[in-house]
C-alpha cells in the first residue's frame, strides 16, 4: 500500500469518528526514543523512517515535523507522498502545536492515540489551544486500525544482570528510590520508561533491537515493589531472582487495577513526558501528582566504580573491532568491490569476535561521501553506495556489551580527499579537542560547555544542527539523560561519574559528512579557593585519521593533545593485535 493509499484509509476513519485533526507522534507507551517494530505507526503513515518526528493529518494536509538530523532524508523519503516537511526548530516553521491552533476552530475533534501520547503533551495541547473549545479525542489507535500487517509484541525471555555487571543489587537501589519518595513526601512512584525500570530492577531484555529492555510497568510504594509485564517473559529464574530482591510480578495489564486502588489520599511522583495519557487518567483524582523527573533517571546516571571499570574494558573490546576493521578497509579499498552496507557487515563481524558482545547498541551509520550529510544515513541491502579509493567515509557505530554500552564515530579518508574535506576535518577535530580538553567548574551544565566545540566552526561560519554529546546507558540505552551537551538549554549539572560523548560535525548536504566522536567520563579535576574543578576522562580508545588533518591549522596544544591520545590507543590496543595489525597502528598512531 503506498503512502497517499494510506492516507486516504486515515482520512476515511477520521470522517468515520468525527475527528478534525489526527496527531502520531513518534512513540510507544513508554515514551521510548527507539521502539518496537508494533509501535512504529508514524513510519508506516509517512514513509519517514528517521527516530524522531510528529505526524499530523488533516482532510486536506499531511504535515511531517523534524529535527535538522533528519531534514534530509525526510525530504527525500516523503518526496512521492502528499506530506509536506515543516522543520522543527527552524525560522518560518510553526511547531505542530502552533499550527494547529491556526486551523483548529469551535466544536472540532483534535485525535490521539491516548495509549502512546505522553501525559505532558496532552497538558501542553491544552495550555496552547486554550480558548478554543476542542474536544480531545484519545481513545482511537487510528493507524493500527488500518495498518493490516502489524508485526505483533515481542515475546522474549528477560535475564537478571548480576552485581559484577551491575555494581549494584536491586535491594540496594529500592532504597535510594525510596530515600528519595521519602523527601517529596511520595507514597507512590509510577515508573514507565523502560531503560529505568531495566536498570532499577537489574534486568534486560530484547523487547526492542538495540536496545536491550523489557516492556513493563513498575509501581514502587513504601513497602512493596512491583514489575508489570508478560509473565511469558519471565522464567522461574528471574522471578526467583526479582522475588528475592523484593519485586513482585505481575500480569501487564494489571497494571490499570493497580492504579485505580491507589489510596485516594496518597501521593504519587511520577515524570509526565513519560507516563501516556491512558495511564494517566487511571489516578483517583484525589491523589496528589508530584510531577517531576523520574528518580531512576538521576540514579542510573551517575555509574558507579564497577559500571565505570566495565565501559572501560568495553571500549577495549570495542575500538580493537573498530581497529581491525579499519585495517581490514585499507587492505581492501580499490582492490575488492566493497559498499556500505557490505562494509558494515564486515564491521559486525569483527565486533561478534569480541568477548560478551550481544548485538549492536543502534543501526550502524556507514556512510560514504554525500551520504554522510545525513546525520543518521542508513543503508541496506538494496540501498547503499559503492565504496571508492578517494574521499572521506564515516562510521557511527556501538555495541552491547555485558560490559556495557559503546557508541563512537571517526571519518576516514579511503584516499585522496580535496582542501576543503581536509579543512572541515581539521575544524571538526579542533573543536573536539577543544572541550574534550577542557576544565570546568563544579556546577557547570553541557548546555555551557556545548560552545567549546562550536567556536572554531563558528569562526568559519558553519554549525550543525544537532548536540554535541548524549549520556549512555550501562548495557542499555545509547541515548541516556538527563545531562547533554547542547546548545539548547538544560540545568543539568554533570556530575562524577557521569559518561557522555563528544562529537562535533560539518555536514554538508551534497558534498560530505563528518564527525568525530568520543566517549567520556566526567571525573574530579584540581581544588582550589575558586572550587571543585572538573574534567573529561576518555573511554574510547580508537585513531582519528591522521590523512585527514591539516597540521599546520593546529595549534600547539592541539597536537600534543592528539599526539598523547594516540600513544594512549597504541599502548591500550595493540596487544589485543596480530603483527600486521600492530604495524599498521603503529603508523596510523604515529607523531605529528
Amino acid at each position: 500500500m503506498k503512502i497517499n493509499e494510506r492516507l486516504s484509509k486515515l482520512r476515511a476513519l477520521m470522517v468515520e469518528r468525527g475527528i478534525t485533526a489526527y496527531i502520531e507522534p513518534t512513540a510507544d507507551p513508554h515514551q521510548s526514543e527507539y521502539v518496537a517494530d508494533h509501535f512504529k505507526s508514524r513510519a508506516w503513515i509517512s514513509g519517514f523512517t528517521g527516530s524522531a518526528g510528529t505526524v499530523v493529518v488533516t482532510k486536506d494536509e499531511a504535515i511531517l515535523w523534524t529535527d535538522g538530523r533528519y531534514f534530509i532524508q525526510a525530504e527525500k523519503q516523503i518526496k512521492d507522498s502528499d506530506f509536506k516537511l515543516y522543520k522543527m526548530n527552524t525560522p518560518g516553521f510553526p511547531t505542530y502545536m502552533e499550527w494547529l491552533k491556526t486551523i483548529l476552530k469551535d466544536g472540532d475533534a483534535l485525535g490521539f492515540n491516548g495509549r502512546v501520547f505522553a501525559q505532558s503533551l496532552v497538558d501542553e495541547l491544552k495550555e496552547h489551544l486554550k480558548g478554543i473549545k476542542i474536544n480531545l479525542v484519545d481513545e482511537y489507535d487510528l493507524v493500527g486500525e488500518i495498518w493490516d500487517d502489524r508485526p505483533e509484541l515481542p515475546v522474549r525471555k528477560v535475564f537478571s544482570l548480576e552485581e559484577k555487571y551491575s555494581g549494584k543489587a536491586t535491594k540496594e537501589k529500592l532504597e535510594e528510590v525510596r530515600d528519595e519518595m521519602a523527601k517529596e513526601k511520595a507514597d507512590y512512584f509510577l515508573l514507565a520508561s523502560l531503560d529505568d525500570i531495566a536498570w532499577l530492577y537489574n534486568i534486560r531484555g530484547n523487547d526492542i533491537d538495540n536496545n536491550p529492555v523489557v516492556i513493563s510497568y513498575a509501581l514502587i510504594s513504601k513497602d512493596n515493589a512491583y514489575l508489570f509485564v508478560d509473565k511469558r517473559k519471565i522464567d522461574w529464574e528471574v522471578e526467583k531472582f526479582l522475588n528475592d530482591n523484593g519485586v513482585l510480578v505481575r500480569e501487564h495489564n494489571d497494571v490499570i487495577k493497580f492504579i485505580k486502588e491507589i489510596d485516594e489520599s496518597s501521593k504519587v511522583i511520577l515524570q509526565k513526558e513519560k507516563i501516556n495519557r491512558w495511564l494517566f487518567k487511571e489516578i483517583p483524582d484525589t491523589v496528589v501528582v508530584i510531577d517531576k523527573i523520574n528518580i531512576t533517571t538521576r540514579l542510573k546516571a551517575i555509574k558507579n566504580k564497577v559500571e565505570i571499570e566495565n565501559q572501560k574494558n568495553a571500549y577495549i573490546r570495542d575500538c580493537v573491532a573498530l581497529v581491525k576493521y579499519f585495517y581490514w578497509i585499507d587492505q581492501n579499498i580499490g582492490k575488492v568491490p566493497l559498499d556500505e552496507f557490505s562494509a558494515q557487515e564486515k564491521l559486525l563481524e569483527f565486533r561478534e569476535e569480541q568477548e560478551g558482545f550481544l548485538e549492536p547498541s543502534f543501526d550502524t551509520i556507514s556512510a560514504y561521501g554525500e551520504n554522510a550529510a545525513m546525520m543518521h544515513y542508513s543503508a541496506s541491502a538494496s540501498k547503499n553506495a559503492k565504496l571508492d579509493a578517494k574521499g572521506l567515509y564515516l562510521v557511527d557505530s556501538g555495541g552491547q556489551y555485558f560490559l556495557g554500552t559503546t557508541d563512537i564515530t571517526r571519518t576516514i579518508a579511503l584516499g585522496p580527499i580535496t582542501e576543503e574535506e581536509k579543512k572541515d576535518f581539521t575544524l571538526t577535530l579542533k573543536g573536539h579537542i577543544n572541550l574534550i580538553s577542557s576544565r570546568f567548574l563544579y556546577g557547570t551544565s553541557g548546555h555551557v560547555l556545548d560552545v567549546l566545540s562550536r567556536y572554531p566552526l563558528w569562526q568559519e561560519g558553519i554549525d550543525y544542527k544537532c548536540g554535541t554529546g548524549h549520556g549512555v546507558g550501562y548495557l542499555l540505552n545509547v541515548h541516556e539523560g538527563p545531562h547533554r551537551l547542547a546548545a539548547v538549554p538544560n540545568n543539568v549539572v554533570l556530575e562524577k561519574g557521569m559518561i557522555i560523548t563528544i562529537e562535533p560535525g560539518v555536514y554538508k548536504e551534497g558534498k560530505h559528512g563528518i564527525r568525530i566522536e568520543n566517549v567520556v567520563v566526567v571525573d574530579e579535576d584540581i581544588k582550589t579557593e575558586s572550587g571543585q574543578f572538573m574534567r573529561f576522562e576518555v573511554l574510547s580508545y580508537c585513531p582519528i585519521d591522521l590523512d585527514c588533518i591539516d597540521v599546520d591549522m593546529l595549534l600547539p596544544k592541539e597536537r600534543e593533545w592528539l599526539n598523547n591520545y594516540h600513544k594512549e590507543v597504541y599502548n591500550k590496543l595493540s596487544p589485543y593485535l596480530n603483527e600486521e595489525e600492530r604495524e599498521w597502528l603503529k603508523r596510523e598512531t604515529r607523531s605529528i
